[in-house]
Formats: structure tokens, C-alpha cells, sequence
């Protein structure tokens, strides 16, 4: 299975395969909710590892993330189009897309023990913007 989240707006970049270990899509509504309301959202969290290049290339896409996750809110950059595509056998089983999506929380965890960084970052997309949500799979990828 391969995981493939790809990030665009004013510097767009594309989180590197082997980084990313786990995606979760959530559709959040009021838990204290009996019936189907209007205030719904749609999360997404993604969280692997921090892997630095060795090679000299210094682009490091965990990097990127983190500092996305510091833009203030009065920016646009801010708002970024996100995609995740799960593959699964040259077949794409989900393919999300987030076209106005904001930062909700960004972690980085180092350990001794471990030898390698974790992150996690959840974002979600604009509450004004949910009807632009597309979700597709079932189809032969790239």
C-alpha cells in the first residue's frame, strides 16, 4: 500500500512516500446530536516519520508541514489544497481532496529509543467550503 499526500498553494510539495505510515478521514458533527445537523466538518490526519535527506538534497517535506502549521490565520497561506491518494496494488482505493484546507494541530515527537521523528498533522477543511470535498476511488492510478 503506498500513501501519497501532495500539498499546493503558493509553495507546493508532496510529503514523501516513505514518510507518510497512516491516514485517517473523519466526518465530525456534535456529539450530543439526535438528529443530522448543519454543523458538520471533515478532518483529515496524517502521521509518519520524520526521515532528513542524506543525499544533500535539502528539501525536507515534514518540514514543510511544520512550518505551514505556524502561518497565521490572517494569511492566505493558510489555506492550502490538500490531496491524499491511498493505492493499493496500481488500484487508488480513496482519493480525498481538500481544496481550502487549514491547520487544526501539528506534532513532532523525537525519542531516544526510537532513533527517528514521528509527526502527525490534522487539518481541516473550510466549514464554508465542505460541498468542494471530493472523495473518488475504485480506479487505476498512476
Amino acid at each position: 500500500m503506498s500513501l501519497r499526500v501532495t500539498v499546493n498553494g503558493a509553495s507546493s510539495f508532496e510529503i514523501a512516500k516513505e514518510c507518510v505510515q497512516k491516514i485517517k478521514f473523519r466526518t465530525d458533527i456534535p456529539l450530543d446530536s439526535n438528529a443530522r445537523t448543519k454543523d458538520v466538518g471533515s478532518t483529515l490526519e496524517i502521521s509518519g516519520k520524520i526521515l532528513v535527506s542524506t543525499d544533500g538534497d535539502p528539501f525536507d517535506s515534514t518540514r514543510q508541514l511544520a512550518l505551514w502549521s505556524v502561518v497565521p490565520a490572517e494569511e492566505a497561506l493558510a489555506y492550502r489544497q490538500v490531496e491524499v491518494e491511498i493505492l493499493n496494488a496500481g488500484l487508488v482505493e480513496r482519493k480525498y481532496s481538500f481544496p481550502r484546507a487549514f491547520v487544526v494541530d501539528y506534532k513532532e515527537d523525537f525519542s531516544n529509543s526510537d532513533g527517528i521523528g514521528q509527526f502527525t498533522i490534522t487539518i481541516k477543511q473550510k466549514k464554508d467550503k465542505l460541498d468542494k470535498i471530493e472523495i473518488e476511488g475504485g480506479y487505476i492510478g498512476a
